[in-house]
């Protein structure tokens, strides 16, 4: 959509205003796309001792093998200092790792430069969190997984687990409502925004109900897209991509035949798979070839990240074949975003005026949400 800022539409920044730097994992192989490989990784790790465990470790200025951190909220990983750290890995939790990528992450605070221990203590199945991507196209991201992306800024759409209190400026809803005669929730607003923020991350507000309804269903099918949670999208019959030729048990290259509609992995052969999907980017980067880079480009020998599937796992293939329906159907929510340009009718200065905006110093903070004990270093419990 074009960018157009004379309107006074709102910042992104004032219609969510609690937001978080991205984690900052400081290693790559606690992050893997399958999670066999990550408790093997630990255990490799585990085996060595002294100078041989740092080295595997990747020591930072943040972490080394000897820092003490607490466990991350809701999970049950070790608190002792890695150093002489014993027992099984974490259970890896499935993130959101690169746009549109969902992989593993061992849930280990020792493993993580930057956690980002508020976003983990509303991690939930209610929970929403958006990226920046930094792409004009695609400006934000959205996803039911905690996201480690590099990215943006990181904005929950709810400040407490269970779904409650909106990341969103006391008094909003009240003011929408007024302004549409019907009262919107906290999901419609988001939808809202997925389908009309600009690239430098305002966002047009209206007061007309067609206008409105129409941005938030649009809004509603981005968002299902992005989480893939629930019922599983799908293409219209005999436009289902489907495995073609077996995928060989290591495959090195990838290729599209734009003219045959059909994903070459060496020999292997996945059709169809619209042009749309194999052309979608995000920040100048293509979906498909980055995600099939991570899963088959060799880490530097003797390294934890080296420690990978032999072959190429069934799960991989189905994931593939999923991601290409997304990418498909985003495309063809796309024009509904970048159609006429919405014009802001509800301005920042109008949410000013109404004392909507400035949103108060309190919700732009983390929320306290504590209501247990979180382990913290050496088995000691942090106090509240």
């Amino acid at each position: 959509m074009p960018c157009v800022t004379h309107d006074d539409a709102p910042p992104l920044a004032d219609l969510m205003p609690w937001s978080v730097a991205p984690l900052r994992p400081g290693r790559a192989w606690p992050t893997a796309p399958d999670p066999a490989s990550l408790k093997a990784r630990w255990d490799a790790l585990l085996k060595a001792e002294g100078p041989d465990r740092e080295a595997l470790f990747e020591p930072t200025r943040a972490r080394t093998p000897h820092s003490a951190v607490g466990q991350l909220p809701g999970q049950s990983s070790g608190t002792q200092r890695l150093a002489r750290a014993e027992g099984p890995c974490a259970e890896p939790v499935r993130v959101l790792a690169a746009p549109f990528d969902e992989q593993w992450l061992i849930p280990d605070h020792r493993l993580i430069d930057a956690a980002r221990p508020e976003l983990w203590r509303v991690a939930d199945a209610h929970q929403v969190f958006t990226v920046e991507s930094g792409d004009d196209d695609t400006p934000l991201l959205a996803t039911s997984l905690l996201p480690t992306l590099r990215t943006g800024r990181v904005r929950p759409l709810f400040r407490r687990p269970g779904g409650t209190e909106p990341n969103l400026p006391p008094g909003l809803l009240d003011h929408l409502s007024a302004r549409l005669g019907d009262r919107p929730t906290a999901p419609d607003v988001l939808a809202w925004i997925l389908a009309t923020v600009r690239p430098d991350l305002t966002v047009p507000l209206t007061d007309d109900r067609d206008l409105w309804s129409s941005g938030v269903e649009a809004g509603r099918r981005l968002l299902w897209l992005m989480r893939r949670d629930g019922e599983r999208p799908k293409l219209p019959g005999g436009r289902r991509p489907y495995v073609r030729a077996p995928l060989p048990s290591r495959p090195a290259t990838l290729h599209y035949d734009r003219d045959e509609e059909t994903l070459h992995l060496d020999e292997g052969r996945i059709s169809p798979v619209p042009p749309e999907a194999w052309d979608y980017e995000v920040a100048g980067v293509r979906v498909l070839a980055a995600w099939f880079t991570v899963r088959t480009t060799s880490a530097e020998p003797g390294t934890l990240a080296a420690i990978r599937p032999a072959t190429w796992p069934q799960p991989w293939t189905s994931e593939l074949l999923e991601l290409i329906t997304v990418l498909a159907l985003l495309a063809e929510v796309r024009p509904l975003r970048a159609g006429s340009p919405v014009t802001s009718t509800v301005t920042a200065s109008d949410l000013r005026h109404a004392g909507v905006l400035p949103a108060p110093g309190p919700s732009r903070r983390p929320a306290s949400v504590l209501d247990h004990h979180e382990e913290g270093p050496d088995g000691q419990f942090a106090l509240l």
